[in-house]
Order: C-alpha cells, then structure tokens, then sequence
C-alpha cells in the first residue's frame, strides 16, 4: 500500500514555495523609503478627448453600382435530394453552380454544371446523393 501525503505537509510545502516567490519583490523595495503610494491616494486621470479616435461608421460604405454581383440562392436539403433556388437581380449574368458533399465515404460528391443566369432570371440547380448530404453550397463566377 502506497504512503499518502498528510495534509500538514502539503501546507507547509506550498507555504514555502509562495514565501520563496514573494521575498525576492519585497526585496526589491528600497530601504528607508516610503511604500508606493496605493490607488487612494493617485490623483484622478484626466482624459483628452482629442486622443481617442472616432469610432468606425456603424455600417460599411456600400459599393458602387458597378461592383455588384451575385445572384441570390436559397438551398434547401430533403433527405438525400438537394435543391438551389436562385434568383439574379444584378445587371450582370451570374455563373452558378451546385455543389454537394456526401456524408458516407463511399458516395460520390458531386459538382453540378455551370449554370448562366442573366439579368432579373430565376434558375433551380438539383443535386443528390445515394444516402445522406452533408453539406450543400452554391458557388459564383463571373462568366
């Protein structure tokens, strides 16, 4: 049977060990002198406005008519059938494409065909897999 420790001797090892690593800071302290002055007796700080900085706008800037893009794509999982329904409402013709990722490891995932979606179209990309999805996402390019 193995010797257990009493608690006397704990106390007294972590008693030396917490003295050997205060007496090293009070050391430290200048002979003769007065202690630091504690947080009662400071003087009250004064803070210039002038040097904090202004606060970020709350929201972004939006960018300029021209940069945006991007058809916009609900995904809806049932099963082992996936369905993307998007919806262009920029100028400019939108590539999408369906990408499906299997949660077995034997079951192929699959990235759907680039699809074009032009201005103010509508589009529904269908993907599936032989047992459960994982995940499901749509990607965009510029064509």
């Amino acid at each position: 049977m193995r010797a257990r420790p009493s608690r006397a001797v704990s106390v007294l090892v972590t008693s030396v060990i917490l003295t050997g690593l205060l007496v090293p800071g009070a050391a430290a302290q200048p002979v003769g002198e007065e202690p630091a002055p504690g947080p009662e007796s400071v003087a009250p700080a004064v803070v210039d406005l002038a040097d904090i900085p202004a606060e970020p706008p709350a929201q972004p800037a939006r960018p300029a008519g021209g940069e945006l893009f991007g058809a916009d794509c609900d995904t809806v999982i049932q099963g082992s059938q996936v369905s993307a329904y998007c919806h262009n409402a920029y100028p400019e013709t939108d590539l999408v494409r369906l990408h499906v990722e299997c949660d077995r490891w034997w079951d192929v995932d699959g990235d759907g065909v680039a699809v074009a979606i032009g201005p103010a179209g509508r589009t529904e990309l269908v993907g599936r897999c032989w047992k459960e999805v994982r995940s499901a996402w749509v990607s965009h390019r510029r064509p």
